[in-house]
């Protein structure tokens, strides 16, 4: 299974003081050394961590594959038409969320969000929508011809901090149906969300997951062990049996 190690929070802390470390794009390269497989970021509109500078500078230092995150506006469209990552990855976004609150509303959008991609698909750009684990959202992402669809794991991952365990149960069977489902209908998928080094193993053995993009709890770990140190552990959790 692929890792995307996630840099927005390493942004995070470099903007607190409205400085210029730690650099997430170095922070990008120690995860390449490491053994990363992708890296991905957010640029938000409100640009409260990552901005279309660092995504600027990642296409000019690392070479392995980079996923932009966005949301489905013009501006970020010419913004990843310039750049040109390897991917993006279309999330809902609203101000004043802490972190993406649930997946991509594809079935109330279709019609727009058809249109939306088209120029990527023309680019040669991957399309990968963040949805829910919900057989509807996935039909209408097929429909629509993206490439892939990324599972929103929060549900589960809060359902395992809160040790609720007929839940966690619970949303792991949904994951794995919607898994199947997706891949059966001809999409890659790949998930995330409030994943850690404590919940992530039971998400890495359902078979159709390619890949996980994981943010958070590597650079929380990355804080009191080391950045290279934090993703090969990570990368250590997600071999399967």
């Amino acid at each position: 299974m692929r890792l995307g190690v996630n840099i927005d929070h390493v942004a995070t802390v470099r903007n607190a003081r409205r400085t210029f470390e730690p650099d997430p794009v170095y922070a990008a390269i120690l995860a390449q050394m490491a053994g990363a497989d992708q890296i991905t970021l957010h640029v938000r509109e409100d640009r409260r961590h990552v901005n279309e500078n660092d995504l600027r500078r990642l296409k000019e230092t690392i070479h392995i594959p980079i996923n932009l995150e966005m949301a489905a506006t013009e501006e970020m469209k010419n913004i990843a038409l310039t750049y040109r990552p390897n991917r993006i990855t279309l999330v809902p976004e609203k101000r004043e969320e802490i972190t993406t609150e649930g997946g991509l509303d594809v079935v109330g959008q279709e019609k727009f969000l058809a249109e939306y991609i088209k120029p990527f698909k023309e680019a040669g750009i991957e399309v990968s929508l963040f949805i829910d684990a919900d057989t509807e959202q996935i039909k209408a992402a097929a429909r629509i011809g993206a490439d892939a669809v990324e599972l929103h794991t929060g549900p589960y991952a809060e359902a395992w901090n809160a040790f609720d365990w007929e839940k966690v149960k619970e949303e792991l069977a949904r994951l794995k149906f919607a898994a199947r489902f997706a891949k059966n209908l001809g999409l890659r998928v790949y998930a995330g969300h409030g994943l850690t080094y404590h919940n992530v193993k039971e998400i890495v053995q359902i078979e159709e997951i390619e890949e996980l993009n994981i943010g958070h709890s590597i650079v929380a770990n990355a804080v009191l062990i080391g950045f290279e140190r934090a993703v090969k552990e990570m990368i250590n959790l997600l071999k399967r049996d």
